[in-house]
C-alpha cells in the first residue's frame, strides 16, 4: 500500500464547531471545545489516519472582525494555517442563518487556490427542510469539490468525510508516528485543558479576554507531573469570579483541569493555580509565544 500524506486545514466562523470536528476526525480529543466562541486561539494541528493516509488537521480560529491585538493575531492565524492547504474544509453551522462573520470567511476564500470541501456541521441540530437549499446556495457560491452534512457532536457523516479527505492527500511519506495525536506539547495542552475548565465551569461569568500559562513542570521519579499555572485575568473582579468564595471555584477548577491533564499525560497530575491579574496582558509578546500565536501588529 502507498502512504499518504496531506495538510487539512479547518476554517469557518466562531462556534462553527470546527474544535469537535477536528477531535471527531482524530477519534480522541486534541482541541479544547466549548460553546463560548473564539475558544481555539492557536493554529492547533489534530492527526488523522485513515487506512495509508494521514491527515494534519489545522484547528485554526474562528474568523471574525478583529478588534484588539489578540484578535488580529487569531485572525492572522486562521489564515496562514489555511496556506498551501491540500484541502481546505469550510464548516459551516447549519443550525442557524449564515450571519456576517460566515459571510466573511467566505468572502476570505474568493481567489484562492486550494480545494475546498463544505462540510454543514450540526445537521442533527438544523431545520432538515432547509438543509438542501443552504447546500445548494453555498454550492453555487463556493463550487466546492464535495458536501458533507455532518454532526460533529454526534459522528453521524464524520467518516465519509474522513475517508474523502483521506482519498484527497498527495502521495508521500507519513510525518508524524503512527501513534502521535497533537504536534502541540504537552505544556500547551495542559494550559488549554484548563482554559477549557474556566469556560466550561464560568460561562458568561468571565469574559473572553482570560489566558492560561503553564509557568513551571516537574516529571517526579515516580512518573507523577508537578504543574503550576497561571490564570491571567485583566480586572480584579474577574480574579473574584475565578477563585469564588473561600476559593471553591477555583478548587473545582483545578479538580477538573487536574483530572483532563492526567488523563492526556497518562499518569497522576498535581496540579497548582494562580490566578494574577495582568489588566494589558494581551500586550504582553511574550504570552504570545506561550499560548501558540505570532505577534500581530
Amino acid at each position: 500500500m502507498t502512504q499518504r500524506c496531506g495538510l487539512v486545514a479547518v476554517i469557518g466562523a466562531p462556534n462553527a464547531g470546527k474544535s469537535t470536528l477536528v477531535n471527531a476526525l482524530v477519534g480522541q480529543k486534541v482541541a479544547i471545545v466549548s460553546h463560548k466562541a473564539q475558544t481555539t486561539r492557536a493554529r492547533l494541528m489534530g492527526i488523522a489516519l485513515d487506512g495509508e493516509s494521514q491527515m494534519l488537521l489545522v484547528d485554526t480560529p474562528g474568523i471574525f472582525a478583529p478588534s484588539r491585538r489578540l484578535d488580529r493575531a487569531m485572525v492572522k492565524a486562521a489564515w496562514e494555517g489555511a496556506e498551501d492547504a491540500d484541502r481546505l474544509v469550510l464548516v459551516i453551522d447549519s443550525s442557524v442563518k449564515l450571519g456576517s462573520k460566515a459571510e466573511q470567511v467566505m468572502a476570505g476564500l474568493e481567489g484562492r487556490s486550494e480545494p475546498l470541501v463544505l462540510v454543514l456541521n450540526k445537521v442533527d441540530l438544523a431545520n432538515k427542510g432547509n438543509l438542501l437549499g443552504l447546500a445548494q446556495s453555498l454550492a453555487g457560491r463556493l463550487e466546492p469539490e464535495e458536501i458533507f452534512m455532518v454532526s460533529a457532536s454526534t459522528g453521524d457523516g464524520v467518516a465519509e468525510l474522513k475517508h474523502h479527505l483521506a482519498k484527497a492527500m498527495p502521495v508521500g511519506p507519513w510525518h508524524y508516528p503512527e501513534d502521535q495525536l497533537t504536534d502541540a506539547t504537552d505544556r500547551m495542552v495542559a494550559a488549554e485543558l484548563t482554559r477549557e475548565q474556566l469556560y466550561l465551569q464560568l460561562h458568561a461569568e468571565l469574559p473572553y479576554a482570560a489566558a492560561v500559562t503553564t509557568e513551571k513542570w516537574e516529571d517526579r521519579k515516580d512518573g507523577s507531573a508537578v504543574i503550576h499555572q497561571q490564570i491571567l485575568v485583566e480586572r480584579d473582579s474577574q480574579k473574584a469570579i475565578v477563585v469564588g468564595k473561600g476559593g471553591s471555584r477555583l478548587k473545582a477548577i483545578g479538580q477538573a483541569a487536574r483530572e483532563a491533564i492526567g488523563d492526556h499525560l497518562g499518569r497522576k497530575v498535581h496540579l497548582f493555580l494562580h490566578v494574577k491579574v495582568a489588566p494589558r496582558w494581551g500586550e504582553d509578546r511574550g504570552l504570545y509565544e506561550d499560548i501558540g500565536l505570532d505577534w500581530a501588529d
